[in-house]
């Protein structure tokens, strides 16, 4: 079974974050692909869009924009990736290009996995 983490795509990739999982839905912007170190760029798993832009990286609305997107985690396509992210041996680091670490994504999946 997986353990999870998550860090910044911006931080210097390092041997114990294991398999590195991008989870935004846009490549983060002025980083290469042999950078970021990603390993799997999993655009499925990350809020839509319009979620995104209503959110606006706002903290006052995190915890609507967390329901919503747990919403949006319950799709087909994003309960498969889970499922195969979760039945990995090894570390799984959730990779995000967000400057806020409390407040995006990425902390929304690392709750969902690791409950």
């Amino acid at each position: 079974m997986a353990a999870f983490r998550m860090k910044r795509v911006y931080a210097p990739p390092a041997a114990e974050d294991g398999f590195r999982v991008l989870v935004d839905r846009l490549w983060p912007r002025g980083l290469t692909k042999s950078a970021a170190a990603v390993d799997l760029w999993a655009k499925d798993l990350a809020p839509s869009a319009a979620l995104r832009t209503w959110f606006g990286h706002d903290p006052a609305r995190f915890e609507a924009f967390a329901a919503r997107y747990r919403r949006e985690l319950g799709g087909a396509a994003p309960r498969a990736i889970l499922e195969a992210l979760r039945g990995r041996a090894g570390t799984v680091t959730l990779v995000y290009g967000a400057r806020d670490e409390r407040h995006n994504g990425a902390r929304v999946l690392l709750q969902l996995v690791s409950t």
